[in-house]
């Protein structure tokens, strides 16, 4: 970039350092030297912020990423690689990345079964199950093909698998195949059902080991990534915007917002339209304690209502080898609601002010009786998973986590399913990641990529500027 075109926009001359960064020449562990430039980058007025340590925020960046969790982290590492001359920041509200929804699930890699062909979900997932298997292999992350099968226990079922099974087959995914109950036993010999959906693709990793891994990529890349920075604030401000959060203001030639259970309140901000919004629905788990983990070889899922964006109650076979049991899906008053008591006024007044909650509530009350049963007895959770698990009892079971499922509800009460992107000026928003959103981030990351180098012109000028 020019001088004139540095100084139209307010850069400073490469070197500089703003308010509150470490004086120049102060070099933090692992850290290039103040002011230097790795061959192929372009100098800039964010070059000295690129390296500075995680704490600082920078006071201005090219490209900024909201929300540090699997999916802002993968579509950061994206752009980077992609933009090399360009800085690339991520600013994460907690004190480290991946600790909501990624750091909260079953640690499930999705084959890509469950979602209607030609759906963003169905696309996604399957791409990106096959890239996170290959990025696993490739940066030595434990991960285990153990395969999953889905159960019928009764023939009222048999219909919706059926339609699974056509879904799974025109989506692509590997391997999939139909099974009787004397199979099913064979590959699990505690279930019982009368039909079988297998799907050996099926796998499960530590997802906050892939999220940490991606933010290593942002770093060694240029890039930083920047925690315990709460974004407030959204200004559209000519041909930047300024990002207000916790550290004062950032201001980004342009942003890609990945905020998770907050994704509703940014984009507004940033002037797009309330509608979804964001209703958080807890999602309680038990585990086997260690005696009864042979219970279950690999996961075991029921045959899902198509109705509804849950999968039910399944079995699921961590990367540690404990044996998780679960979810509930609770509607509840915090989106950090990982313990019930967590209640914050404004996430409460938000849920119960949007009308497409009533409307929800309206279509699903039983299905929230069920629920609310279910979180509130041990028993009957583990009555739900003894329906395909018979030799399960309540001594074998004891409390494990929580995680809190940001669903993205539209004001027509409608449980939205699919991934949703949308675009305010300067920005782009990711509105609705629900599972398999940890399966399928960098097949996201490349969606969302591609988009910002429509939207934000940022296409590279030759290939020389992309990164292999």
């Amino acid at each position: 970039m020019s001088r004139e075109r540095q100084q139209a926009y307010g850069y400073a001359p490469s070197g500089y350092t703003p308010a509150g960064y470490a004086p120049s020449g102060y070099t933090p562990a692992g850290y290039a030297p103040s002011g230097y430039t790795p061959a192929g980058y372009a100098p800039s007025r964010y070059a000295p912020s690129r390296y500075a340590p995680s704490g600082y925020a920078p006071s201005a960046c090219d490209l900024v990423v909201v929300g540090g969790g699997i999916v802002g982290l993968a579509v950061a590492r994206e752009l980077i690689r992609r933009h090399p001359r360009m800085s690339v920041c991520v600013l994460e509200r907690e004190s480290d990345v991946g600790t909501h929804q990624t750091g909260h699930n079953s640690g499930v890699i999705h084959a890509g079964v469950y979602y209607k062909p030609g759906s963003l979900k169905a696309q996604l997932c399957v791409e990106g199950a096959r890239a996170l298997y290959a990025y696993c292999d490739e940066h030595h992350i434990p991960v285990e093909r153990c395969g999953k099968v889905i159960i019928a226990t009764s023939s009222s079922e048999l219909a919706r698998m059926d339609e699974l099974e056509r879904r799974g087959n025109t989506n692509g995914v590997t391997g999939l195949r139909r099974i009787d109950a004397a199979q099913i036993q064979e590959i699990e010999p505690h279930a019982r059902g009368i039909a079988g959906l297998y799907s050996p693709s099926t796998g499960i990793v530590d997802f906050p080991a892939v999220a940490r891994s991606y933010a290593n990529d942002v770093r060694e890349s240029g890039g930083i990534v920047v925690t315990s920075c709460i974004v407030d604030g959204v200004e559209a401000a000519g041909r930047s915007l300024k990002l207000n959060h916790s550290h004062g203001v950032t201001e980004a030639g342009h942003a890609v917002f990945c905020a998770g259970g907050w994704a509703d309140r940014l984009a507004s901000a940033a002037g797009a339209s309330p509608d979804p919004r964001i209703i958080p629905f807890r999602g309680a788990y038990l585990r086997l304690v260690p005696a009864r983990r042979d219970l279950l070889r690999s996961l075991i899922y029921p045959v899902p209502d198509p109705s509804l964006p849950f999968l039910g109650v399944h079995l699921t076979k961590h990367i540690d080898g404990e044996v998780s049991i679960g979810p509930t899906a609770l509607m509840v008053g915090a989106r950090d609601a990982y313990k019930l008591r967590t209640v914050r006024g404004r996430d409460l007044l938000d849920t119960l002010s949007w009308p497409g909650t009533w409307r929800m509530l309206a279509n699903w009350w039983r299905t929230g009786v069920t629920e609310l049963h279910r979180a509130a007895l041990r028993s009957a959770l583990v009555r739900a998973a003894a329906r395909y698990v018979p030799d399960i009892e309540v001594g074998d079971v004891e409390p494990a986590f929580a995680g809190v499922r940001a669903q993205a509800l539209g004001r027509d009460g409608r449980l939205i399913d699919d991934f949703v992107f949308s675009q305010t000026a300067r920005a782009l928003h990711v509105r609705n990641a629900p599972s398999p959103a940890a399966t399928s981030s960098l097949a996201i990351a490349r969606h969302v990529a591609d988009e910002a180098d429509r939207a934000f012109d940022l296409r590279p000028k030759s290939t020389d500027d992309v990164r292999p």
